[in-house]
């Protein structure tokens, strides 16, 4: 499902070049359950960036489904990663002026897929979290577990091949 073959990715600033992660080689088979453990700022969330291609490697190559995602374009990349990945992110990114019903769809707006059918996905989402009574609302009106759900349901909403997921607590 994924390999990543002697991955490495650096950081670069004016005055600092920061390896994050160096000659990672990790399979991962579909279906597959892994956890990645270590102290902060040892490259778990760049690790997670770049198996969930939001983030290109420096050295060293990505597969998805066999494909080197080196012959991919951007805007390719972007629709394989939509269509595959689902993630959690560590601070959630819920944007604070959709409704959180509007936040679980944003994932299926890049898939051609008629407002309707996004919406009742989006509902259904936001029902199997518990959320369902608390669509119409904002962000900034729920708790932090809440919001947290939010992002579960959005990344859950379009039935990704594979879920991410950065600090899960």
């Amino acid at each position: 499902m994924i390999r990543l073959n002697n991955v490495s990715k650096t950081y670069r600033t004016d005055k600092v070049e920061t390896l994050a992660v160096k000659d990672i080689d990790l399979h991962v088979a579909k279906g597959e359950f892994v956890a990645m453990m270590g102290p902060s700022g040892c490259g778990k969330s760049t690790l997670l960036n770049l198996i969930g291609l939001l983030d290109r490697p420096g050295q060293g190559s990505i597969e998805v489904e066999g494909i080197p995602i080196t012959r991919y374009r951007d805007k390719q990349v972007a629709q394989l990663r939509n269509a595959t990945f689902g993630f959690i992110f560590q601070s959630f990114h819920l944007i604070p002026d959709l409704r959180v019903i509007d936040n679980v769809e944003l994932p299926l707006l890049y898939r051609s897929m008629a407002a309707g059918e996004r919406r009742r996905l989006a509902k259904e989402a936001l029902e199997k979290v518990g959320l369902g009574a608390r669509m119409d609302h904002f962000p900034n009106q729920l708790s932090g577990g809440q919001q947290q759900r939010v992002a579960i349901a959005r990344a859950i909403v379009g039935r990704p091949q594979v879920l991410l997921a950065d600090e899960p607590t």
